[in-house]
């Protein structure tokens, strides 16, 4: 394809502050303080006015600086202790049920789960008669194995990929059609954010193994993964302008995050085919793989993989937990949530265990 002019991913611009949100779970919490923050105003049935204090700016200073504290524990709690924290709930009209019933009704194709005893778990999207597009069953499907990788204590790394060679087409269009009024459309924005959400901040390390054509909502799969690598036939295109709509599964935000303001709109807009050349050079491939062949490729990204993932899983677990509370957290509650998952660490075995062989050497 043509290549078009487009900046290098330096020159992204600065990520703008956004509330902190919990991520994945490392198994710290017993590290975290026992100590229960006092509840805030709209916890005790409504803000009562205190006349007492009323102009008084030390007051509303220190009334500020104890709701972000509590704010920034409440944070780090969820980060540390809750592996499952979903981005919406019933607080935001969002009902989880009903929007499973409705996806119930499109069958079609699985989502696989294959663990290995390296600690690499092999994610696979099955629907080869649909290019492996996602049906509502599949949509159900990809959460539960979200949740069955929360629990995996053992794992350390993880690769996504499709069957025959092919990675993902988005949507079926039997869920698109059936799921045709606005609020439908909401709904399944919401649950497919909570997954996605869910699915960036696992413990473990991602890559996206793009075989074949990532397209739609197959491409917004890729960009909550860590890394992604391309086979040299491979093709990854944002579509969903030639469909009348937007990225709703949290794509546009990560993309953003991945290569920028400027690149992301060059590439939303245009409905640019990215192929791995390109897609090397703008920032959202981190490497072109050799093969094309599936079952060869597959093992080129386990390798790739593996030298990230080697060490106890408990420390590579912590490394992802603390490198996500760095990009989704305030500078310092992603500190604090640094000092306490170091807790967990230090003076543990891998810990022990590497001094021992340190001191070993220089003998």
């Amino acid at each position: 394809m043509a290549e078009r002019a487009l900046v290098p991913p330096s020159e992204s611009v600065p990520r703008l502050t956004r509330p902190p949100s919990p991520a994945a779970d490392v198994g710290a919490s017993a590290a975290l303080s026992e100590k229960q923050s006092p509840l805030l105003p709209s916890q005790q049935g409504g803000v009562q006015p205190d006349h007492q204090n009323e102009g008084n700016p030390a007051t509303s200073q220190e009334m500020a600086a104890s709701f972000l504290k509590t704010s920034s524990l409440s944070v780090r709690k969820k980060l540390l202790q809750q592996t499952g924290f979903p981005l919406y709930s019933t607080s935001h009209v969002f009902h989880e049920e009903d929007i499973k019933k409705k996806l119930q009704q499109f069958t079609g194709g699985s989502v696989d789960l294959r663990k290995e005893d390296c600690g690499i778990g092999i994610l696979t999207l099955n629907n080869p008669s649909k290019k492996n597009a996602f049906s509502g069953v599949m949509m159900l499907q990809l959460l539960e194995r979200v949740i069955e990788l929360e629990n995996w204590k053992e794992g350390k790394g993880l690769i996504v990929c499709g069957a025959k060679n092919t990675f993902c087409s988005g949507s079926d269009l039997n869920a698109v059609k059936g799921l045709g009024t606005s609020q439908d459309g909401v709904e399944l924005c919401m649950f497919m954010q909570n997954t996605l959400t869910r699915f960036m901040r696992l413990p473990l390390i991602s890559v996206a193994l793009i075989q074949g054509r990532a397209m739609g909502g197959g491409a917004e799969l890729t960009t909550a993964c860590n890394f992604r690598l391309m086979t040299p036939s491979s093709e990854i295109r944002f579509v969903h302008k030639e469909m009348g709509i937007i990225p709703s599964w949290g794509g546009t935000a990560r993309l953003t995050e991945i290569i920028g303001s400027r690149q992301t709109l060059k590439v939303l807009s245009g409905a640019l085919k990215l192929d791995p050349t390109v897609a090397l050079k703008i920032g959202i491939a981190d490497e072109i793989l050799q093969s094309s062949d599936e079952d060869q490729s597959l093992q080129e990204a386990q390798r790739w993989l593996q030298q990230f993932i080697s060490g106890p899983p408990e420390v590579i677990r912590a490394l992802k937990t603390v490198v996500s509370s760095g990009k989704e957290l305030a500078l310092e509650e992603a500190l604090e949530t640094e000092r306490d998952v170091l807790s967990t660490l230090w003076g543990g075995p891998a810990n022990l265990q590497a001094i021992a062989k340190q001191i070993k050497f220089n003998k």
